[in-house]
């Protein structure tokens, strides 16, 4: 079984199967992730040892390659999006027409149930949905927040809008949560379960019983939207 640790590029080769190594002081066990694209993550102490590394993946290669199994069932590559009058673009879970039109005060506004964009900006149409998606997510989320971090007894210092590439949130060691632009493409209440997800996580940074434990006290029914996210969040980022 050919195994190697690279571990200036924070990469481990097992067989057929690459991973990136996380390594962080906050972190006191071990996880494998599938990514939301099908990449392998590891998240380790930083004292994890090259050797032990490599057993636990080992230990876990059969319930890997049929993690990966599912991704592949369930990932169809999304239609690609024009920005033509009559293209449809997500919204919290809803798909709203597009219009282009000559003038109006902004290059893109959602108005009386479609999206509208000035004609001559098209060709800017991604630049223009991110800044749209970002700024109202800003907005929802916060006011989404109100009420979880009531539940969940949690204070996160500030919340940011980024491009997370294949994760949906994170949350800093400083209580800062970032959210993906694309998360408000999310039905609401699956957007939930993202914000309840990072809420839990600064009371515990891994993915313990005790942190699953918060997360159902908070949400009894996050492993429906947590499966739903899974097996269909890929669709909805598009652009």
């Amino acid at each position: 079984m050919a195994e190697t640790l690279d571990l200036e590029a924070v990469r481990l080769e097992l067989d057929d199967l690459t991973f990136e190594v996380r390594r962080s002081p906050r972190r006191k066990t071990l996880e494998v992730i599938v990514d939301r694209g099908g990449e392998l993550i590891l998240a380790v102490p930083t004292s994890t040892d090259d050797a032990a590394i490599a057993e636990f993946v080992r230990e876990r290669r059969f319930w890997l390659f049929s993690k990966l199994a599912e991704k592949e069932l369930h990932q169809q590559p999304p239609p690609s999006r024009e920005f033509v009058t009559g293209e449809g673009f997500m919204y919290l879970g809803k798909s709203y027409r597009l219009l282009l039109v000559e003038r109006q005060g902004s290059p893109l506004i959602l108005h009386a149930g479609r999206f509208r964009l000035i004609r001559s900006e098209a060709e800017r149409g991604r630049e223009h949905f991110i800044q749209w998606y970002s700024a109202h997510a800003k907005v929802w989320l916060k006011s989404r927040l109100k009420d979880w971090t009531v539940r969940l007894d949690a204070k996160p210092k500030d919340l940011k809008l980024r491009d997370l590439g294949y994760r949906w949130g994170s949350c800093t060691q400083g209580g800062t949560l970032n959210f993906h632009w694309a998360v408000i493409l999310l039905p609401a209440n699956v957007v939930d379960y993202v914000i309840v997800h990072e809420l839990a996580h600064l009371h515990e940074p891994n993915h313990t019983p005790e942190f699953w434990g918060r997360v159902e006290r908070a949400m009894p029914d996050y492993e429906q939207r947590k499966l739903w996210l899974a097996e269909r969040g890929g669709e909805y980022v598009v652009l």
